[in-house]
């Protein structure tokens, strides 16, 4: 960051500016520079060594674009105050704010009943206690309670600043050049009608784009079948450590980690006591990552194993079914593990795991994407297009795995 400028070099978009105190402040508070530790991609750099980039330059490249948006929706006469756009870009800089570490692992082993989203709001809040209540109309929008609700479109829709962001980024960062969108234009062709964001018909074939590369990015990257399979191992990793520690097991482990793996953390603990959120945000990949290179020579069997597998890139094998497994599949998985590695059936299960993964890549059901026509007529994408697949990417898809470690 360039001294009094505040400006920061950005590999994908160039120079990107921080255009006011309040928002530096923004990013120098702990719980956004806490992103610098946590990678956008989780275990995607199993599959994409590149993926090494972490979520503070995410949101800072999703604060650059809602300033390029909010300046375009300007140049058109739409009013937007100072205030408005501050809080904006101030609510999409912490859209991210209370990912755990490697994103949504957490959430399915160390804590229970309360997401990331949900996290998120929590630490806003905390910030905005801290800074005497200037967050109060970014977590409005955030929340789509601000009467403008367009503000809240651009943070979270299907079109909003967050996508193309993280569709530029990480196709940048893996090298997949399927992922790659026209921003810029996209962001050009932004208008308001009665409220609802829209896209000129102009720029309907930057959005077609636009949602083949989602599609292609989730099946190739987000949802790769490797980089699945890398997550369901930490998982069973974190799942055994807690079931050791649940036993009284001593473990190494971060003062924040060991928090959370001694004792049982539920949506209660963030409500009840500010101590949940403290040690949640001092949790962050090296905690995990350094517990579990000392993990590796752990006396429990399982988690030693599975944490040598995890370390040196030995990760479950991948079998694709054409519906979930059967209890047949699954048996015949553990009662080779039992026979083969002296092991019951409890810790058994540890080195298995089935998962289906779902995505539709575009549903009108939620904020839809309408393509707005020079006669003043505005029309869904999934109707204004003339592009066969794009039917396809309202399709629900449904892929269906059996992990399991490798004898």
């Amino acid at each position: 960051m360039a001294g009094k400028r505040k400006i920061i070099n950005d590999p994908v978009f160039g120079f990107l500016s921080v255009p006011n105190e309040f928002l530096f402040d923004l990013l120098q508070h702990p719980y956004v520079q806490r992103l610098n530790r946590i990678r956008q991609l989780g275990l995607s750099f199993f599959v994409y060594p590149g993926a090494m980039h972490s979520r503070f330059l995410h949101s800072l490249g999703a604060m650059h674009l809602m300033q390029e948006a909010v300046a375009v929706l300007r140049l058109k006469g739409i009013d937007i105050s100072h205030n408005e756009g501050n809080a904006a870009a101030a609510a999409i800089l912490l859209h991210d704010i209370g990912h755990g570490p490697f994103s949504h692992v957490l959430e399915h082993t160390l804590v229970s009943g309360i997401s990331h989203e949900e996290i998120s709001l929590l630490m806003m809040e905390k910030i905005n206690s801290d800074m005497q209540g200037r967050l109060t109309e970014a977590i409005r929008i955030f929340r789509d309670e601000y009467p403008r609700r367009f503000l809240h479109q651009m943070i979270s829709s299907q079109l909003d600043v967050d996508r193309l962001d993280y569709l530029c980024r990480d196709s940048f960062f893996c090298g997949v050049n399927e992922g790659t969108v026209a921003e810029a234009r996209i962001l050009k062709m932004l208008n308001v009608v009665d409220d609802r964001l829209v896209v000129e018909s102009k720029g309907i074939y930057s959005i077609e784009k636009f949602l083949v590369a989602r599609r292609l990015m989730y099946w190739q990257v987000y949802l790769h079948k490797t980089s699945v399979a890398a997550e369901q191992m930490l998982q069973k990793i974190l799942a055994r450590a807690k079931h050791l520690a649940s036993e009284g097991k001593d473990l190494f482990c971060s003062p924040a980690l060991h928090y959370f793996l001694y004792n049982n953390i539920t949506a209660e603990h963030f409500s009840h006591s500010d101590k949940a959120l403290r040690q949640y945000a001092l949790l962050d990949d090296t905690d995990i990552l350094s517990a579990i290179k000392v993990w590796a020579d752990a006396d429990d069997h399982v988690l030693g194993l599975l944490c040598r597998a995890f370390t040196n890139r030995r990760l479950f094998k991948v079998r694709m079914l054409e519906k979930p497994a059967t209890e047949e599949d699954i048996l015949t998985l553990k009662s080779n593990y039992i026979k083969t590695l002296h092991l019951t059936a409890d810790e058994a299960d540890s080195l298995y795991a089935c998962h289906s993964s779902v995505t539709n890549t575009y549903s009108a059901k939620d904020d839809s994407i309408d393509i707005l026509y020079p006669d003043g007529t505005i029309r869904d994408i999934a109707d204004a297009s003339d592009m066969l697949n794009l039917q396809v990417l309202t399709k629900r898809v449904e892929k269906h795995y059996l992990f399991y470690y490798k004898i």
